[in-house]
């Protein structure tokens, strides 16, 4: 199984250890960050989605128009746009780009932020259901070389028809919760998950496959980190710290809460479970999901990039083809992935199918 690296745009050069973050557009950033995770050799880079951020769709035609190898996945969160719409919009893209699209289906867990969007209302079961009839949807106009007809309980549609479809645009889907496992064996190319332990990802790894299973398809894995990486391992859990307080003193300023928290989604409140100790393995690193509730992309793995890789290569064997890493200083960060770790790892995966075929 080869091995693929997702980056990051997240629109500024700010993460967690700036404070609140904010979703303003810095164009210089964007543009450097899209270079550096070319030139890192990034397969793809994630345009993520939210009520107050960019449009992830336009930030990524822009990024495919400045790059020529880059890949993107496209964040997408059903339910604010027809579905027959959003293929043709993603077919489009994939065609200018040369098929370097993929696209993220965020079905949303927290009622506050969809309700920002005019989704008031709606139960979790509700938006998987809806996500799962959307993705339906989505799939037929892409392949469908006549009109089609769909009654649904979300959408009702007439003769349907695309002129434009994708050559092999791959979909990305997560969520932990079994209406989550169910749509992602029905529908996904690749499911995702975030960086939980050696133990617990075999657990999802192994749910994810027998869903795809009973829907008799296949499936890969992507998993998600925030790797801390310098040249000795003190010198790295050293940075470790140093970001977990950066973190505890812009939330308290914020007026932030660092601890007690009650996450509104299932993967957060397993990776909290997670975070039941600051690290967990050999390399897992907690310490972030801890103050933060485990919102988001917010577990690492800590060492030198020798350290990092081997750990990478743990994941690797259970069957994570994809690695989404992003770092606390997202640009400094991408550079420094790029040049000590993607290699690295890269090597070791070759070297490691080398010996099982000659095995």
């Amino acid at each position: 199984m080869s091995v693929n690296f997702i980056g990051y745009i997240g629109f500024n050069n700010t993460s967690e250890i700036h404070g609140v973050r904010k979703r303003v557009l810095d164009r210089t950033y964007v543009v450097d960050a899209l270079r550096a995770q070319e030139e890192g050799g990034f397969d793809r880079v994630l345009i993520p989605f939210g009520s107050n951020s960019p449009e992830s769709q336009i930030v990524a035609a822009y990024g495919a128009a400045l790059t020529t190898r880059l890949g993107f996945l496209v964040a997408h969160r059903p339910g604010f746009t027809q579905p027959t719409l959003a293929a043709r919009q993603l077919a489009t893209l994939d065609q200018l780009s040369q098929g370097r699209v993929a696209v993220h289906i965020i079905t949303g867990g927290a009622d506050e932020e969809m309700a920002r969007d005019g989704d008031i209302g709606t139960t979790k079961a509700e938006r998987y259901a809806r996500s799962d009839e959307y993705l339906a949807i989505l799939r037929q106009e892409w392949s469908a070389k006549t009109p089609f007809d769909h009654d649904g309980k979300f959408y009702h549609i007439r003769q349907a028809s695309s002129a434009i479809h994708p050559e092999n645009l791959p979909v990305f889907f997560g969520g932990t919760s079994a209406e989550a496992i169910d749509v992602a064996g029905r529908h996904a190319d690749v499911y995702a998950t975030w960086g939980e332990t050696l133990d617990a990802t075999r657990e999802i790894v192994a749910r994810v496959r027998a869903s795809a299973a009973r829907h008799g398809r296949q499936i890969g894995f992507s998993l998600s980190l925030r790797p801390v990486i310098a040249d000795t391992e003190e010198a790295a859990w050293k940075r470790a710290d140093e970001i977990v307080e950066r973190v505890r003193a812009r939330r308290e300023d914020a007026g932030l809460p660092t601890s007690g928290h009650r996450p509104p989604n299932d993967g957060s409140r397993r990776l909290l479970e997670t975070a039941s100790s600051t690290r967990r393995d050999a390399r897992l690193w907690t310490g972030v999901a801890q103050l933060t509730g485990a919102a988001g992309n917010s577990t690492g793995l800590v060492g030198t990039p020798e350290q990092v890789a081997d750990a990478l290569l743990e994941y690797h064997r259970i069957g994570i083809g994809n690695f989404l890493i992003r770092g606390f200083d997202p640009l400094a960060d991408a550079i420094a992935y790029g040049r000590d770790l993607i290699p690295l790892v890269r090597e070791k995966v070759a070297a490691s199918g080398d010996l099982a075929a000659a095995s």
